[in-house]
């Protein structure tokens, strides 16, 4: 559980008032990644013996995926009684992304369990968008959404997530100053501490596509299919006929165009596969747990440089979330209603 150990390292830092950014732990010298707010919510990890951090991370995570379940198939409008999911729930624990956020002591099943219990909230509801924000002010990807909220003509909502974001920017500043002039002024900016980009753990474009070419920076050849990635995908988000197909392809936009999407970030296969058997497509479901459950990533030479020379046919090994990733926006396209920009409004009024 290293990231786990990072963030009680992160809480010790806030309360020992030591350099937020200027440590790193564990054998593989991890540093702290995330916005000073976030570290502010790790500090209570600090007076946890590894041991007690360990079984609370796994514990947490455990509830969180029945949660991520629950929410998923809230998402897809199936309804379940409680002994289904909790056979799902048992099965969702193999899926790779999931059991790796298990595996390292993540906190990718909260984040998206804010996101999803936000935006699965009926349309008026109090406060809708404040969770959607504070995600993104513990991580920043799930600002994406805030994105989507506007494309889909729901300012109110979108404008409360980034009143929220500011929020939580506003209280790292005021409890964590220098640190939070670091992080935004410096380490934001720093993109090789999260990371190699071009490791097999990467399952986003740049690394799938810094694999292909052999190349640690492959520059516009990756960042001009992002970009291109990324207005096709919040354009189709947009058009869907509602939330069940628009968040999913939102947040597999957004894993696709981040430069760093390790593959523990992909636990939204979760409300993937509910909505692909609340589409009717059961063997696309199953497929589809399938290639998350496979962990062909890890059956490739990945050990030193070694990701950068693999040969064609072990490409698609270790890249099937991206793969799988540009096939979703494929495949959720025929969802898309010809009338959906009426619907939107009809239902986001």
């Amino acid at each position: 559980m290293a990231d786990a150990l990072v963030y009680q390292a992160e809480g010790e830092a806030v309360l020992d008032g030591r350099d937020l950014y200027g440590f790193t732990v564990t054998e593989w010298h991890l540093p702290a990644t995330y916005p000073p707010f976030a570290a502010l919510l790790f500090t209570p990890t600090a007076w946890l013996p590894p041991a007690a951090l360990k079984a609370a991370f796994l514990t947490g995570n455990t509830l969180l995926t029945a949660c991520l379940v629950h929410l998923s198939a809230r998402l897809a409008g199936l309804r379940a009684r409680p002994a289904t999911l909790g056979a799902a729930t048992a099965l969702a624990l193999w899926l790779e992304p999931v059991f790796q956020t298990l595996l390292f002591g993540q906190i990718n099943l909260a984040l998206a369990c804010l996101v999803l219990w936000d935006l699965t909230r009926p349309a008026g509801a109090r406060g809708r968008g404040v969770a959607v924000g504070i995600a993104a002010g513990i991580k920043l990807t799930p600002a994406v959404f805030i994105a989507y909220l506007l494309l889909t003509g729901r300012r109110r909502e979108a404008a409360t997530a980034t009143a929220a974001l500011a929020g939580t920017v506003l209280v790292g500043a005021l409890l964590l100053p220098a640190a939070s002039a670091d992080f935004w002024l410096r380490r934001l900016w720093e993109t090789g501490r999260v990371g190699k980009p071009w490791i097999v753990d990467n399952q986003s474009l740049q690394g799938m596509i810094a694999r292909a070419l052999g190349d640690p920076a492959p520059g516009p050849a990756w960042w001009l299919p992002a970009l291109l990635t990324a207005a096709g995908g919040l354009c189709l988000a947009a058009r869907a006929a509602g939330d069940r197909h628009g968040i999913p392809l939102t947040a597999t936009t957004a894993l696709l165009v981040s430069p760093i999407s390790w593959s523990h970030h992909w636990v939204w296969c979760v409300p993937l596969i509910a909505v692909l058997l609340a589409d009717g497509r059961p063997r696309l479901a199953a497929l589809t747990a399938a290639a998350f459950t496979a962990r062909t990533l890890w059956l490739v030479p990945h050990e030193g440089p070694r990701d950068l020379h693999l040969p064609w046919w072990q490409q698609l090994l270790a890249s099937p979330y991206p793969l799988l990733g540009l096939a979703v926006l494929v495949l959720l396209r025929p969802q898309l209603s010809a009338s959906s920009s009426s619907a939107s409004t009809i239902r986001y009024a």
